[in-house]
């Protein structure tokens, strides 16, 4: 894990901006963002629906480019990166885990975490070594041989989890990580996180879940496009929350 103690800003963007369309269809998905997220930091993301967050998350990762502005990981600006460059990124430095899993359906949860770290140029070897050690992680290291029609979504999330480490990522971006989870599974999925920033893990998730955002360090919020507020809790939420279930 990347521990929060080599310290500094891992993660910064300036006046970013995503549109889509143009003329009077001009869409501002994404208005003028500033943000910066320290090595080590959980930073929740709020705001209703349609309101740019999972915009934002999709150019913090480089997964889509922004209209204007600037956006570093480090001490490299990624915004003006090749789509070769950009897909060594994310293949190295960022983990992914979606509300929908995007798991491959025909691989088993052993093959799925396999893959991103295979990918990220480990051995076939060290890859399964791997890929074992972050099912045990999750607590599925029973369930390796299983597909993921054969998993609860509570399960389904958790191989998700364990496949955006496979890499060693520096940052981690979730995007309603427990959207389509009931109470209980959302409880593992919370717990999870909380260890994962405990050994310095960089998060940045988007989340309706009051149980996700009160664990993060701060919390910002967003409305068309654009950050309104910023709040960090009073006190570290621990373990004991109870999270609100499937967000909206």
């Amino acid at each position: 894990m990347h521990d929060q103690a080599s310290g500094g800003v891992l993660l910064r963007a300036h006046a970013l901006r995503k549109d889509y369309g143009s003329g009077e269809g001009l869409i501002r998905a994404v208005d003028d963002v500033d943000l910066q997220v320290a090595r080590g930091e959980a930073l929740a993301v709020r705001g209703p629906s349609g309101c740019g967050k999972s915009t934002l998350l999709h150019l913090l990762g480089g997964l889509d480019r922004p209209t204007a502005g600037e956006l570093w990981l480090g001490e490299r600006r990624i915004d003006r990166l090749s789509e070769r460059a950009l897909a060594r990124l994310r293949r190295h430095e960022v983990g992914f885990v979606f509300q929908a899993f995007h798991l491959m359906e025909e691989l088993n949860a052993q093959e799925n975490v396999e893959l991103p770290a295979l990918l990220a140029g480990l051995t076939p070897r060290a890859a399964r070594q791997r890929a074992r050690q972050l099912l045990e992680r999750v607590g599925l290291d029973d369930r390796a041989g299983h597909l993921p029609s054969a998993l609860s979504g509570g399960q389904r999330q958790r191989v998700a989890i364990a496949r955006a480490l496979a890499n060693e990522p520096a940052l981690v971006l979730a995007d309603e990580p427990t959207g389509n989870l009931d109470s209980a599974a959302t409880l593992e999925v919370l717990r999870l996180f909380q260890g994962l920033h405990k050994e310095g893990l960089t998060l940045v998730v988007v989340t309706h879940d009051e149980g996700i955002a009160a664990s993060a360090d701060r919390r910002v919020s967003m409305r068309d496009g654009a950050f309104v507020g910023e709040t960090r809790p009073v006190e570290d939420a621990g373990p004991d929350l109870h999270p609100t279930g499937p967000g909206g």
